[in-house]
């Protein structure tokens, strides 16, 4: 197999990066190799992607020089960034300045980057519609992603900007499931009103990435939303009452009382479900879930996720 087309993945032992490396070994006949790029190539994971096929190198995201090298001989990169690892914006732009730099040094000629929107061109700082967070941002978690896309751009990378949606895996791993309250009642808690909230499957994110890889140039420079389904918490507490053998109630909990939930990161997660709530038009219709199914003939609908994953969650 040709070097050219070897795909560096950024996070490969991650959620997104995961599913790329996934897809790309899953189809040994699709003219791509895969590069897993992780902080810890001696670790469980990264040990079982090599034994798998895939040749693990290591590089931080805060050392440009080791991105390079990581890059180096590749036709492409995914890259991604973890917000969730030390909740800095800051820290968040300055990896993506690096992945840029190092992607524009290493000539490669496609690169997807995980972003998404930079929610202060909808709700200026300066509006009360919602609380400014961090002094300068509204939905830290997407702005920093966002206002780091001019790095790519800026740097002539040939990019493909990946827009992802909220995902279902975040009721196994993020602590999302429903809550047991006082009354021995199961709870769904989504600041989401009536509105549909645009989710889907970790591993679906790999899969749409890999087919705009195979798509090539016709993806770079366009932004791309992904999608599995556009699902209420109406329709999610309906799913998760048949997987978990229980009545789920639902709560659309007011935006102010999701805030000021004691975990890390309420605030920004709060702001984020208001901006899917008050932008809910925007949001479905960009991340297209005809688009994705295109790129991923697999993709996974809610329920389909459910009857896969729904054993896992926790129950309390």
């Amino acid at each position: 197999m040709s070097e050219s087309r070897r795909i560096a993945v950024i996070g490969a032992t991650g959620a997104q990066g995961g599913g790329l490396v996934d897809a790309i070994l899953g189809d040994p006949d699709g003219g791509f190799t895969v590069r897993a790029v992780t902080r810890n190539p001696a670790s469980e994971r990264a040990q079982s992607l090599a034994a798998r096929g895939a040749e693990v190198v290591q590089a931080d995201l805060d050392d440009v020089e080791s991105l390079e090298s990581a890059f180096a001989g590749c036709h492409g990169a995914f890259c991604v960034t973890n917000f969730w690892e030390h909740f800095s914006p800051e820290k968040e732009m300055a990896q993506a300045k690096n992945l840029a730099e190092a992607a524009a040094a290493a000539g490669l000629t496609h690169v997807i980057w995980s972003t998404l929107e930079d929610t202060r061109k909808w709700v200026p700082l300066e509006s009360d519609a919602m609380p400014t967070l961090m002094e300068r941002y509204k939905v830290p978690h997407f702005d920093g992603k966002g206002e780091a896309d001019h790095f790519f751009t800026d740097a002539g990378v040939p990019t493909t900007f990946l827009l992802a949606s909220f995902y279902w895996d975040n009721f196994i791993h993020f602590g999302a499931e429903p809550q047991r309250g006082e009354d021995g009642n199961l709870t769904l808690v989504l600041p989401m009103g009536d509105r549909p909230l645009s989710g889907i499957a970790a591993e679906d994110i790999g899969k749409c990435a890999y087919g705009i890889f195979k798509a090539g140039p016709a993806y770079v420079g366009k932004t791309v939303g992904i999608a599995g389904e556009h699902v209420t918490g109406a329709e999610m507490a309906a799913g998760l009452s048949e997987v978990l053998g229980e009545t789920v109630h639902y709560w659309a909990a007011p935006w102010d009382a999701y805030r000021s939930f004691d975990f890390p990161g309420a605030a920004d997660l709060g702001n984020m479900f208001q901006f899917y709530h008050d932008f809910n038009e925007y949001c479905m219709e960009v991340r297209n879930t005809e688009e994705s199914r295109s790129l991923n003939p697999d993709l996974m609908t809610f329920r389909q996720w459910l009857s896969k994953y729904g054993s896992r969650i926790p129950r309390h």
